[in-house]
């Protein structure tokens, strides 16, 4: 299964601790992790993958692969700047937001217009997108509902 992880390129050490710990469970489970494959959340939650052993996508929006963080082991890059979370979204079954800014704003949105689950953690309140209390409990949720 594909789930993406979304949040801001940037964010304090709280949210990273939250999307590494996101990004770790994504992998326990044996899951792909798809993300815009930059700084901030993306990599947090791609260096927790990473470290258990898990696969890791970036969907890059620029054209040149080196601009993915140092975690992700496939790079796409897109050269569609904002409108490669499209791309994100469509690339999974599910989404967690972790925090973030307009970015993952419209992320959510391509996720909504597309009737797949959105799990929010310290994100956006918006109708449609489930709130968590934690990385255990997106991991519990997906397990429950698609798993």
């Amino acid at each position: 299964m594909n789930i993406a992880v979304i949040g801001g390129h940037s964010c304090g050490e709280e949210i990273y601790q939250l999307a590494y710990e996101t990004g770790r469970l994504i992998a326990q489970e044996g899951w792909i992790l798809v993300c815009g494959g930059r700084g901030g959340v993306m990599e947090a939650a791609c260096k927790g993958a990473k470290e258990e052993g898990g696969l890791t996508v970036g969907i890059l929006p620029g054209s040149d692969p080196a601009e993915a963080n140092d975690y992700v082991e496939v790079k796409i890059p897109t050269g569609l700047g904002y409108a490669r979370n499209a791309l994100v979204v469509r690339a999974a079954e599910v989404a967690i937001a972790i925090d973030g800014r307009e970015g993952t704003l419209s992320e959510i949105a391509f996720s909504l217009c597309e009737s797949k689950t959105v799990l929010g953690l310290k994100t956006w309140d918006i109708d449609g997108v489930v709130e968590i209390g934690s990385p255990a409990d997106a991991i519990n949720y997906i397990k429950e509902n698609y798993a």
